[in-house]
């Protein structure tokens, strides 16, 4: 039995409501039937009327949806542009002078170099656009592209990390709400890389007594930081009036130079002289050169050419150390060799020039230099 209901729309049939309803010739196109039909689950007149009201006016606001869609949106000629939007940011070369005008100051020429390199990086393959028109899909092309030019997954991290600073600044300085397309980026496990291992003290006293037998400038460099733990660039660019050892305990007093920042603030600091590196400091004083650098080898007024000594240095070094010992070793091992004396960690920190957690530790003007010394002699 089929009857109609006097409600719009509704239909009576087999003892259920029906809604019933033809698909208005304007937005055919949307629909695959011409007509809908749906049972509204009830047998009660009351409730199949007050249901059809309720898809009436759902129907009716979806329709009226899909027509203004078709429609031409008035003063579409003055709204702005996605790319509009994005121009308000910085162009990616723009963010790089911004970073480097307000954080270079008292870096060195390393610093400068590298947020332009990773900066070309970003321009040449992705383009040179607004920090907020990077999607993180772009990222990951960055990432894909500098892994097949050969970088390991630790300096394509660094890569990253250079340009993730690099946009926050210009975000933080534009007061931009948008955020860093680079900030989340997926890196592989990078399982093949061994980390850095420290030199046994049994390699360490042979590689010492090799540099005593040579007894030049490259192996006064090696003994300098092998018992000191300097990193290569804070001892390669040393001045001679930085070496004190007319003092009642020899010292490196450590500090930046134009031609040499240090890494952290952490890392200007004074280091006491003993063993191989006090042996290394009395000759570098003795060598009859005018120069007023210690190393003059690798360091002018100019700067402080650090990858070339490393280069040097580690093939000599490399016939005498473990396969995957370098130079920087040396510095993983002075902080073995003084846990093995059982120094406190924050001494340890204070000769290395690691940084101490704790807001404490940022008071006062650190370790004199004997209770330092006191630790460096049980080496």
């Amino acid at each position: 039995m089929r009857n109609k209901c006097e409600a719009n729309h509704v239909l009576y049939r087999d003892g259920i409501y029906y809604y019933v309803r033809r698909v208005p010739h304007d937005l055919a196109s949307h629909y695959d039937v011409k007509r809908l039909c749906f049972s509204l689950k009830t047998k009660s007149a009351s409730a199949a009327i007050r249901a059809s009201k309720s898809i009436n006016q759902r129907l009716e606001d979806y329709w009226l949806g899909l027509r203004l869609q078709n429609m031409d949106i008035p003063a579409i000629q003055v709204v702005k542009s996605s790319d509009a939007v994005a121009n308000d940011s910085l162009l990616m070369t723009e963010a790089c002078e911004l970073y480097l005008r307000l954080k270079s100051v008292g870096r060195g020429p390393v610093f400068i170099r590298t947020a332009k390199r990773n900066t070309k990086y970003v321009t040449q393959l992705l383009g040179d656009k607004a920090n907020s028109s990077y999607s993180s899909a772009e990222a990951g092309q960055l990432r894909d592209w500098c892994i097949k030019q050969g970088m390991s997954v630790p300096t394509v991290k660094r890569v990253f990390s250079s340009i993730r600073a690099i946009i926050n600044l210009a975000i933080s300085e534009q007061g931009l709400e948008c955020r860093n397309p680079f900030a989340n980026t997926f890196f592989p496990d990078n399982d093949k890389v061994q980390s850095r291992q420290p030199i046994s003290i049994q390699d360490i006293n042979k590689v010492q007594s090799l540099c005593k037998e040579i007894d030049d400038d490259m192996r006064w460099l090696i003994a300098l930081i092998s018992d000191t733990g300097m990193r290569l660039g804070e001892a390669a660019g040393l001045l001679k009036e930085d070496i004190k050892l007319d003092d009642r305990i020899p010292y490196i007093d450590l500090k930046p130079h134009q031609w040499r920042s240090l890494k952290t603030k952490g890392s200007q600091r004074c280091i006491p002289l003993v063993g191989a590196a006090l042996w290394a400091s009395k000759r570098l004083l003795e060598a009859k050169n005018n120069s007023i650098f210690a190393f003059h080898r690798y360091c002018d007024a100019t700067g402080c050419k650090a990858n070339s000594a490393s280069g040097g240095l580690n093939k000599w070094l490399h016939q005498y150390v473990p396969y995957n010992c370098v130079i920087h070793s040396f510095r993983h091992s002075l902080r073995d060799r003084l846990r093995a004396v059982e120094c406190p960690s924050d001494i340890v920190d204070a000769i290395g020039g690691w940084k101490t957690s704790g807001v404490g530790h940022g008071y006062g003007s650190g370790y004199p230099l004997d209770v330092l010394n006191r630790w460096m002699e049980r080496l």
